[in-house]
C-alpha cells in the first residue's frame, strides 16, 4: 500500500524544507503521495498543492487578524482533504498557531501527526509544551539543545539535524557572481536582507536602504546586493533606488550565493541569519514589527537575544537591533566596523563556525524522511 501524506507549512523557509523534505521522501519511496499546504519549493518537488501559504503568510500578532478569514478557509481545505484521502501521516513544519488548530482536528481521524522544526518554544510562550505533548506522535528537531527539553516534557523527539547545511549552496563563486551584475569582487560587499513576507520588507527595508547610504558615505567603495525573496512585489524594493548606493544589484531567489559573495550581511531576524552564518558572513541581524504586536510579544518572550545564531552558539555573537533600537546610524555603525576591523570581523567568523559545528552533519532532510517512514510503518504493524 502506497504511503500518502499530508503536509502543512506557512513560510518561505517552511517552503523550502519541505521541498527538501519531500524530495528525500520520493527518493526513499517513489510511490508515496504528498499533499498539503505549501508553496513553490514543495510543489517543484513533486507536492500537491491543496492551498498556498504565501496567501496567509505574515508577521506579528495584530498583522494576523486580517489574515483569519483566508487562514480558516486553508484549513478547512486541509481538514476536507483528510477526511477524503486519510493520510497515513499528518506533517507539520513550524508555523504553529495555524498547525496547532489543525493537528487536533486532523488527529481526530485517527491520523498519526509528525512535527518537523518544531516551534521555538524555548524562546516564548513555554506552555505551548503541552500542546505539542497532546497533538505530536513525535517531534524531529533541528537543534540539539532542544532535545533535553522535549524529552523533559514527555514528548517523542529525534534530533536530524538542520536542512540548510545541505541547501545553503552558492550557484556560482563571487567574481563570477558579482561581475555578472556588474559589481567589482574587489570592492567590500554588502548583502541586504530585508525578509521575506511583504509586511517584513515593507518595515525593514527603508531603514537598511539608509543604513546603506550610511556605510558607503563611511566606506566609499563598498557596493551593495539586495537579497529579493521570489515573488515580492518589486515595488517593495523601489526605496532602495532612491538612496545614493553606487552599486547595487537586486538579485531574486539566489540568496546563498548573495550571502557568499558578501563581506557582511544587514540581515532581518529569522532562518536567513543561520543561512548566513553557514556562508561564514559576519551580520547585524535587526528586526521590527508593529508597536502593538512588539509590545504583546515582549510579555511573552522568556529569552534575551532574539538572533538565531546567537541562541545556537550561547552568547551573543553578532548585534542585534530590534524596533527602537534599529536605526539607520545603529547599523551603518555596526557594518563599517565590521568592513573596517579586521580582527573583529575574524572573531565573529569563529563564532560563526562554532555556530555550524552544532548544526549537525549534512542529510538532515534525509534523516527526517527515514524518521517519518519509520513512524507510518510503526503505526500499520
Amino acid at each position: 500500500m502506497s504511503v500518502r501524506l499530508l503536509l502543512s507549512c506557512g513560510e518561505a523557509s517552511g517552503d523550502l524544507y519541505a521541498g527538501a523534505l519531500t524530495r528525500e521522501l520520493r527518493a526513499l519511496d517513489p510511490t508515496i503521495s504528498i499533499s498539503g499546504l505549501a508553496g513553490p519549493q514543495f510543489a517543484a518537488a513533486g507536492g500537491t498543492l491543496v492551498d498556498d501559504y504565501r496567501d496567509i503568510a505574515v508577521t506579528g500578532l495584530t498583522e494576523a487578524i486580517a489574515k483569519l478569514p483566508r487562514s480558516f478557509a486553508a484549513r478547512r481545505r486541509l481538514v476536507s482533504a483528510a477526511q477524503k484521502e486519510r493520510p497515513d501521516a499528518l506533517v507539520l513544519v513550524d508555523f504553529p498557531d495555524f498547525n496547532f488548530r489543525l493537528a487536533p482536528r486532523i488527529k481526530r481521524l485517527g491520523v498519526p501527526v509528525i512535527y518537523y522544526i518544531s516551534p521555538q518554544i524555548w524562546a516564548w510562550r513555554a506552555g505551548r509544551l503541552k500542546t505539542i505533548r497532546a497533538i505530536a506522535d513525535r517531534v524531529l528537531i533541528i537543534f540539539p539543545f532542544e532535545q533535553s527539553i522535549y524529552r523533559e516534557g514527555g514528548v517523542p523527539v529525534e534530533f536530524v539535524g538542520h536542512p540548510l547545511v545541505d541547501l545553503a549552496k552558492p550557484s556560482a563563486g563571487r567574481d563570477a557572481f558579482l561581475s555578472a551584475r556588474g559589481l567589482l569582487a574587489s570592492a567590500p560587499t554588502v548583502a541586504i536582507l530585508p525578509g521575506s513576507r511583504p509586511n517584513e520588507v515593507s518595515r525593514i527595508l527603508p531603514d537598511l536602504a539608509a543604513a546603506a547610504e550610511r556605510i558607503r558615505a563611511a566606506v566609499p567603495a563598498a557596493q551593495f546586493v539586495v537579497a529579493r525573496a521570489p515573488h515580492l512585489d518589486g515595488r517593495l524594493f523601489d526605496v532602495v533606488q532612491t538612496r545614493k548606493l553606487g552599486a547595487l544589484a537586486i538579485v531574486e531567489g539566489d540568496t546563498d550565493t548573495v550571502l557568499a559573495s558578501a563581506d557582511v550581511a544587514l540581515t532581518a531576524s529569522g532562518t536567513a541569519t543561520v543561512q548566513t552564518a553557514l556562508h561564514d558572513t559576519p551580520m547585524v541581524i535587526v528586526y521590527r514589527m508593529s508597536p502593538l504586536s512588539y509590545h504583546l510579544l515582549r510579555r511573552l518572550v522568556t529569552i534575551e537575544t532574539i538572533g538565531m545564531v546567537n541562541l545556537i552558539a550561547g552568547e551573543r555573537i553578532v548585534p542585534e537591533l530590534v524596533q527602537g533600537a534599529f536605526t539607520p546610524e545603529a547599523v551603518a555603525r555596526e557594518a563599517v566596523s565590521m568592513l573596517t576591523d579586521r580582527e573583529r570581523a575574524a572573531r565573529i567568523r569563529i563564532g560563526l563556525a562554532n555556530v555550524r559545528a552544532r548544526l549537525g552533519g549534512p542529510g538532515a532532510s534525509k534523516r527526517a524522511a527515514a524518521a517519518i517512514l519509520r513512524v507510518i510503518d510503526e503505526r500499520r504493524k
